[in-house]
């Protein structure tokens, strides 16, 4: 090779390494009741990790199951506990059944549950906390699946699957598990004295994904000092999936003051507002999901059932907001 040709390789290789690199974003999009809203049961989120690994949050009740065209490859589904609107105790029948307000939902996945029976279809790794593995590893054999497929991740600790790196944060809530999913002679007798099974406390999940961004999954949960302790202080967490539904989790003011106050993230993702939220894809006026965009000091993103956001590695969206 002459001198002349070896200078216009070396110019050519020094142009192509100069040359802009694809961003790295973690795609965040939400399996809700209706297109294109946000509506009162509407809970799960699917992250999708830069490298292909694929999470699915609180399936709860508007994923139709395993079957469901909207899901793809999941390859770890998270439960933050064992409420119906959360682990799944049904699901809607098709995407808009019902109403925004009051969706349908009348298939029963008693007493599997809506997110044992994705995971059996899809091969998905469950991480959860607390004492919640042993249901879900024995509901798993059960049906004929691998019980080494359910993982611990009890506070504290955390597990890697797939590049994202998922630990548990605590979440105040209850964690009663219905006795519907015990069946038989116990669980007829627990419902009959109005009792439900123990399976430890609710969590939250905060996950570190491979280009670096930290997401705060809150769970059902009210005002902690871990928010600001552990979730802020520990993990940094740039993005934040908070519920602002009132009654059951924190209401738009105290989801706002963690935000604000605690967490302190770059943005953060509404959920679990029990209301719709949205008509024709726009906020609704006097609702809680706009008291909680007018308190909080940072962007927030309303999850928009089927629109995908995506967000670089400190919690910017860089598209789909």
């Amino acid at each position: 090779m002459s001198r002349h040709s070896r200078f216009a390789a070396i110019a050519v290789l020094g142009a192509a390494f100069s040359l802009p690199v694809a961003a790295q974003t973690v795609k965040v999009t939400p399996l809700g009741g209706f297109d294109g809203e946000f509506c009162a049961q509407d809970r799960a989120l699917v992250f999708e990790d830069p490298n292909g690994t694929r999470v699915l949050y609180d399936a709860g009740r508007t994923v139709m199951g395993g079957a469901d065209p909207r899901l793809g490859k999941i390859d770890v589904i998270l439960i933050t506990h064992t409420h119906g609107d959360h682990l799944g105790n049904a699901h809607t029948k098709a995407i808009g059944a019902g109403t925004c307000a009051a969706p349908d939902f009348s298939v029963s996945d008693i007493p599997n549950s809506n997110s044992v029976n994705i995971a059996l279809a899809k091969g998905s790794t469950i991480v959860v906390g607390s004492d919640m593995p042993q249901f879900l590893q024995a509901k798993m054999k059960a049906n004929g699946g691998d019980p080494a497929k359910v993982r611990l991740a009890r506070f504290g600790g955390s597990v890697t699957v797939g590049g994202v790196k998922i630990a548990t944060v605590t979440a105040m809530h209850s964690n009663g598990l219905d006795p519907d999913y015990i069946g038989g002679d116990m669980g007829a007798a627990m419902k009959a004295a109005g009792l439900w099974g123990d399976v430890g406390l609710a969590t939250g999940y905060v996950l570190k994904f491979s280009n670096g961004l930290v997401v705060y999954l809150s769970g059902d949960t009210g005002i902690t000092a871990d928010q600001n302790d552990v979730v802020r202080g520990h993990y940094n967490a740039k993005l934040a999936v908070m519920n602002i539904g009132d009654g059951f989790t924190t209401g738009p003011a105290e989801a706002a003051y963690v935000i604000n106050d605690l967490v302190k993230p770059n943005a953060v993702i509404a959920s679990h507002a029990n209301e719709a939220g949205t008509e024709g894809g726009k906020v609704r006026a006097g609702t809680k999901t706009e008291a909680f965009i007018k308190a909080a000091k940072v962007p927030v993103h309303v999850p928009l059932s089927g629109k995908t956001m995506e967000f670089d590695g400190n919690g910017k969206c860089t598209a789909g907001c």
